[in-house]
């Protein structure tokens, strides 16, 4: 099994320097390859792969020197990781790749191999000297990777890969009665089918006072010290969700063998700019990510539902459907039965039920071990 440990690194000023160069190096050759991919396709419609791009790298340190100061693992990994995006992308399991930017997204780079940890230093190609690291819990297995990154508030952070050594657990049996079904929301984070209900904290809602003065000074004042303040501010507030996101999806994967969620179309709420902020401070995105790791970890079951099942309009008692509901509406009472239903409860029971009757039904033929086969596929009047 595969796990990542992150470490708070901090570099001498000679070493901020180098960091610096190995990350816009690395962004660098990502962006030109990647420019490079699309010219040779639209210009000649011939699919340049990782290897035939890797081999030019020599001939490029030669006409830009300064890529020599650079580990040239480290130059190499981001054109891997670019082939490895358009793969995922032609699965249809991803966007198509971007260029990357200076000011915004992961500021990072990787070394592959030829690195170590000793005396509380990190050891990687052209830092002989070695980076202070704090471990501040033990490292389980054997390394494989480092990654360095940088946070927008210049702290630098190295995140080591893993093999535990560990064989990933079986998935536990599905059954009713160690299953739960959750219902994401934005009033409270999550409702479950048990009753359970988180609050959501509302993290950027809450800072929005402080963010408006700072705002408003960054306008007046457009320095250094106030832009870091901003930022300073941005990172607290991201902490602190993923902090709230890592100990619910931790909860709810060791309390209940079996999560059911709804397939949610994330993107296409953000669209939505009445509703658009209250789902970024949420992270619905993220929480999922959280929930499906960690049950890869653990041995349990994650099952979805289709993201256009009645899950609030179903009555829970009944069955019946209420057309008429809208997004204002909390609680409704079912005019079939008569029962009051409170809409995120309702909903996350439903998601339950659904979840489970589509697993019992047979409609992921994986789960039910009855995958196609070459065998027995072709009979004797088969042409």
């Amino acid at each position: 099994m595969l796990k990542a440990f992150k470490y708070r690194l901090y570099p001498t000023t000679e070493q901020t320097i180098l960091l610096n160069k190995h990350i816009g190096s690395a962004r660098f050759i990502y962006n030109l390859a990647l420019e490079t991919k699309q010219t040779a396709y639209a210009g000649s419609k011939v699919n340049l792969d990782c290897f035939a791009l890797i081999k030019q790298l020599p001939d490029l340190k030669e006409e830009l020197p300064w890529l020599k100061e650079v580990n040239s693992q480290s130059l190499q990994f981001p054109i891997r990781n670019l082939d490895n995006a358009f793969t995922r992308f032609f699965k249809g399991q991803g966007d198509f790749p971007k260029f990357k930017s200076k000011h915004k997204g992961k500021q990072s780079f990787t070394v592959p191999q030829n690195f170590s940890l000793i005396d509380d230093k990190l050891y990687i190609p052209k830092f002989r000297e070695g980076i202070k690291i704090v471990l501040h819990r033990p490292i389980k297995g054997t390394i494989k990777q480092a990654t360095i990154s940088r946070t927008p508030t210049g702290k630098y952070f190295a995140s080591i890969l893993c093999d535990t050594g560990e064989l990933i657990p079986e998935k536990r049996p599905i059954a009713e009665s160690t299953s739960v079904g959750i219902d994401l929301g934005i009033k409270s984070f999550l409702v479950t089918s048990d009753g359970e209900v988180f609050d959501n904290p509302t993290y950027l809602r809450k800072a929005q006072s402080k963010l408006r003065f700072t705002q408003r000074k960054y306008s007046k004042h457009k320095g250094n010290r106030t832009r870091h303040r901003l930022t300073v501010l941005h990172e607290k507030i991201a902490n602190k969700r993923k902090d709230f996101l890592h100990k619910t999806s931790t909860q709810l994967i060791r309390e209940n063998q079996t999560i059911c969620i709804e397939d949610l179309n994330i993107s296409g709420m953000l669209k939505n700019h009445c509703l658009a902020q209250s789902i970024t401070d949420v992270s619905w995105s993220m929480f999922v990510t959280m929930l499906e790791y960690k049950a890869e970890w653990y041995g349990r079951n994650i099952l979805k539902i289709g993201r256009f099942d009645p899950s609030s309009k179903t009555c829970s008692s009944c069955g019946y459907i209420n057309k008429e509901l809208t997004l204002k509406d909390r609680e409704w009472i079912c005019p079939e039965c008569g029962s009051v239903l409170d809409r995120d409860m309702n909903a996350a029971v439903n998601i339950k039920s659904f979840a489970l009757k589509n697993y019992v039904s047979g409609t992921d033929t994986q789960i039910q071990g009855e995958l196609p086969t070459m065998a027995g596929v072709m009979t004797p009047d088969a042409s």
